[in-house]
């Protein structure tokens, strides 16, 4: 059987993250590769350039955005009893730069997997989430959201995006720009958790949904929009733009309890029904908190997930070349023991670097892997060749415990791709860790 940390109708909460288990601290490791797959491995390695920065310690659960030629880092820091979420922008000529503080607190939903992000939507204009309690309910919170107008030295009034105010759970949210071009503009799409309580709708159904709105550049939010009507209560979401409008990535729940990947695009002002990635066919009973990561550049786009199928865990990556209308056969990248917690980066050649976390007898490591499309690496080979893995690169030693969080990655200037994951101390998150990856 699988030994995964399901959530069966709540979340897992782990608000004080201070609390832990026992754990192996996280050490970079620079290469350690394997190669896997038939033959020789498709792709380069990757060395791992460790990067100092004093403002990450104490801190964790980072989340990377890029922007421009580096990317924005964003951390929760602890400050006695409450919590401050802090952003810097990271560039290749000068690193870290100025830490802002985005807010501070003692109310919010600080949570291993449902964690906050700092997104630039425009030069300037960055977009911040957070949660934040709304009652009494272990699981009651809400979505909290705020703009800077100078690069993250101010922030507005935060205000809420969802209308529903009912003390359930929402979160898991992506946020991504309108339009590469800037313009300001930008989206957001959320779990909303509002049918697990009677109200206005009708009776609670205990099913979560799937919401998104836009947000012009004058700050003008459209209505709420339902994406999916059922999806799995606590798998992470993930967005980014294509060529033919912004898609989202999440796992969905059929009524017979398959949990896939499903990926939906907003073409013409509309949605397309949620479509599989692939049709793994997981039959499981609660929430394996473990969702997709997306990535696109003009029509092409790549998706990494976990998947449990047949009693058989693995972490997969597949391509598309129409926008996410298909997709090709996926790929494993993993080495047979992967608690999964993805991401995944689409890189200028057409390939996809994914990170994730591989269980080993000391603990767990963060894992790297690039994945070249079959049709790329072999020409003549039929648009719908399973892609080909490189070699893997064991990048830090971390935990499979929950307060190790989620490996994140960011493409920055000159190939390289910056990578953030929370190192763990004495079973608590104990500062974030920042790497620039380059091939080798």
């Amino acid at each position: 059987m699988l030994d995964l940390p399901l959530r069966i109708r709540h979340p897992l909460a782990w608000s004080n993250l201070r609390r832990g288990f026992p754990v192996l601290s996280a050490v970079l490791l620079g290469l350690v590769s394997a190669c896997g797959g038939e033959g020789a491995p498709a792709g380069p390695r990757w060395q791992a350039h460790a990067l100092e920065a004093p403002a990450l310690d104490p801190a964790g659960m980072p989340h990377l955005s890029p922007s421009g030629d580096g990317a924005v880092l964003s951390w929760w820091a602890p400050e006695g009893d409450a919590w401050v979420l802090r952003a810097a922008a990271w560039a290749p000529e000068g690193g870290l730069g100025a830490v802002r503080d985005v807010t501070r607190g003692e109310d919010f939903f600080v949570n291993w997997a449902d964690f906050p992000s700092v997104v630039p939507v425009a030069p300037g204009r960055w977009v911040a989430h957070w949660l934040a309690r709304t009652g009494g309910e272990s699981y009651a919170y809400g979505v909290r959201v705020s703009v800077s107008e100078d690069a993250g030295a101010s922030w507005s009034d935060p205000w809420t995006p969802h209308d529903d105010g009912s003390p359930t759970e929402h979160g898991f949210v992506s946020i991504l720009p309108e339009a590469a071009t800037g313009e300001g503009a930008w989206s957001l799409a959320w779990l909303d958790g509002r049918r697990y309580a009677p109200g206005p709708h009708g009776e609670a159904t205990d099913e979560m949904t799937l919401r998104a709105r836009t947000v012009d550049a004058a700050g003008a939010p459209s209505p709420e929009t339902v994406l999916d009507a059922r999806v799995c209560d606590c798998c992470q979401t993930d967005a980014a733009l294509t060529a033919r409008g912004p898609v989202v990535a999440y796992r969905d729940r059929s009524p017979t309890e398959v949990r896939d990947v499903y990926l939906t695009r907003r073409e013409g002002g509309v949605w397309t029904e949620g479509r599989a990635v692939h049709d793994d066919g997981w039959v499981i009973p609660g929430c394996p908190v473990n969702g997709p990561a997306v990535d696109a550049a003009g029509a092409d786009v790549v998706v990494a997930w976990f998947t449990g199928a047949q009693d058989r865990p693995r972490v997969q990556v597949a391509f598309s070349t129409d926008a996410g209308d298909t997709f090709g056969a996926p790929v494993t990248v993993d080495q047979g023991r992967p608690v999964g917690r993805v991401d995944v980066v689409l890189r200028a050649d057409g390939s996809a670097l994914v990170a994730w976390l591989e269980q080993t007898d000391e603990g767990a490591e963060v894992r790297l892997r690039s994945v070249m499309p079959a049709t790329a690496a072999r020409p003549g080979a039929a648009p719908g060749a399973v892609p080909l893995p490189g070699p893997v690169t064991a990048l830090a030693r971390t935990t499979a415990a929950r307060s190790s969080g989620f490996p994140q990655l960011a493409p920055v200037a000159g190939g390289g791709v910056l990578a953030a994951w929370t190192e763990v101390r004495e079973g608590a998150p104990s500062r974030v860790r920042l790497a620039l990856l380059e091939e080798s």
